[in-house]
């Protein structure tokens, strides 16, 4: 199993038989106690958990790691899946957390390093706040926003995908995925305002 060798906005692969009725199947025989048919899970998401969790930290075997880490916590987690739901979406939910605690923890200046691409530099030559400063103050204001909102920012500006990949990582839709960078972008905006200029592209389109 290798993941996609380079970064770029690239569709995430899916698994084979990605029935939305086999994955409940699954679900219902680990419930009922047959532990083994967790493997059908894994094997059906295994590689495009990969590819995601590739793209957050650029490192195969890092990123085997992180996605063990996932599918462990969706094991122990599973009694708390809603059927209603698609468990698709659950466990790209439960994975992104995952990912982003397992890179802090990893490489604990990661979101700050990436936080430069949101940044604009300032007309004002004389400005006294440098790079970094404004990077960490960034950073802080991401990890401030409420969860769903974190995740979003943090897939799609930080990640290289477009709005249908980030939407497919996190188990949303593209509609759902513009609302959340749109509320999102809102609330840095107005937390940063007065301190820093910065310009997030939208999403739209």
């Amino acid at each position: 199993m290798e993941p996609e060798p380079a970064p770029g906005r690239r569709t995430v692969r899916e698994g084979p038989s990605l029935s939305r009725a086999d994955d409940l199947q699954s679900v219902r025989r680990v419930r009922a106690g047959e532990t083994e048919a967790f493997a059908g899970l894994v094997e059906r998401w295994q590689r495009p958990l990969l590819n995601l969790a590739y793209r957050f930290c650029r490192d195969r075997g890092k990123a085997e790691e992180m996605v063990q880490e996932a599918f462990l916590r969706a094991f122990r987690k599973l009694h708390l899946f809603d059927e209603r739901s698609s468990f698709s979406s659950w466990l790209f939910t439960l994975a992104t957390r995952v990912f982003v605690s397992e890179m802090r923890r990893y490489h604990p200046g990661w979101l700050e390093d990436e936080a430069v691409n949101l940044l604009r530099s300032s007309s004002d030559p004389e400005a006294e706040t440098n790079e970094r400063e404004r990077a960490e103050t960034v950073r802080r204001a991401v990890l401030a926003l409420p969860e769903k909102y974190r995740s979003a920012v943090t897939v799609y500006y930080f990640h290289e995908m477009d709005v249908t990949q980030a939407a497919a990582s996190l188990g949303l839709s593209p509609g759902t995925l513009k609302s959340r960078l749109h509320r999102g972008r809102a609330l840095l905006e107005r937390r940063l305002a007065g301190r820093l200029k910065l310009s997030l592209v939208s999403a739209e389109g």
